[in-house]
């Protein structure tokens, strides 16, 4: 379990440094946005940078930003996962802070997509162990929680607001760059993590009753048992059926891993449930 953590602690940490080398070596030198809370912060600082003489950088905006959400993800989402992505945040604030902000590149276009894909990749390892970069991702997760609705329109939303702000302020061609990084990163994430909102998760496995208990240790999921025989060796076995949340998928993961190494697993896409579903 050390371990377990260690390593988990060890991705977090990666994942911010690459957000970090994403925004202060190729998004915030060619004034390309990035989306979500690290874009609002961006866009913020540049605002504050224009028309105060002691402008907020976006490494502290990013935190302050956060500290609302992180406290709502403590009281609604858990302990945990809440740890983790605040870990997360400080990480990215601070690496904002002691990187420097450089040029690598002249070209506007390889800025947003270099930039969006590197970002992408520290998030989407983020997402992939359980945690979070914070932000819209913490806010996705309570809202799917409380309303089961999908998500997506509010990530759009923020985003557009992010984009036609950018526009309007300083140009509609960095609007424009701003939705190529968006779109990058919108496809990395969804190569390493999940795009889907919600999974469904169908397990054929000899220890149901050791499964079932684990499952129900850790993630709080009605579990559908259906009897089930293979064909080729004719042995008797369960398939097992939850539905769960794209960020309950790291702990369910570990548990099919410790539990039963042999079962064999598929995860599908969910698009709707119906019925009862926890939300809270």
């Amino acid at each position: 379990m050390v371990l377990l953590h260690t390593k988990k602690c060890f991705v977090v940490l990666i994942g911010a440094l690459l957000n970090a080398i994403a925004m202060n070596f190729f998004l915030i030198p060619a004034n390309v946005y990035a989306s979500g809370f690290t874009g609002v912060a961006q866009l913020i600082s540049t605002v504050l940078s224009d028309i105060t003489p002691l402008p907020l950088t976006t490494g502290i905006l990013l935190f302050l930003l956060n500290i609302p959400v992180t406290i709502l993800a403590w009281r609604k989402v858990g302990k945990t996962f809440t740890l983790y992505s605040f870990i997360s945040v400080v990480s990215m604030s601070l690496f904002l802070e002691l990187l420097p902000i450089k040029e690598v590149a002249d070209d506007i276009l390889l800025n947003a997509v270099f930039g969006g894909v590197i970002a992408a990749i520290g998030v989407g390892m983020t997402l992939k162990w359980g945690a979070s970069t914070g932000g819209m991702d913490i806010v996705a997760m309570v809202l799917s929680r409380m309303k089961d609705k999908p998500v997506g329109t509010y990530f759009f939303v923020l985003n557009a607001i992010i984009i036609i702000s950018a526009g309007f302020l300083y140009g509609w061609e960095k609007a424009l760059y701003t939705l190529v990084a968006l779109y990058a990163s919108t496809r990395v994430i969804d190569a390493i993590h999940t795009r889907h909102q919600k999974l469904t998760v169908m397990i054929i496995t000899k220890k149901p009753e050791e499964l079932k208990e684990a499952i129900h240790g850790k993630l709080v999921r009605g579990i559908t048992r259906v009897s089930a025989k293979g064909a080729f060796t004719n042995e008797n076995k369960e398939m097992m059926i939850i539905v769960i949340t794209r960020y309950e998928l790291f702990d369910l993961e570990r548990i099919i891993k410790e539990v039963d190494p042999h079962a064999f697993t598929n995860i599908v896409q969910t698009t709707e449930v119906f019925g009862m579903f926890r939300k809270d």
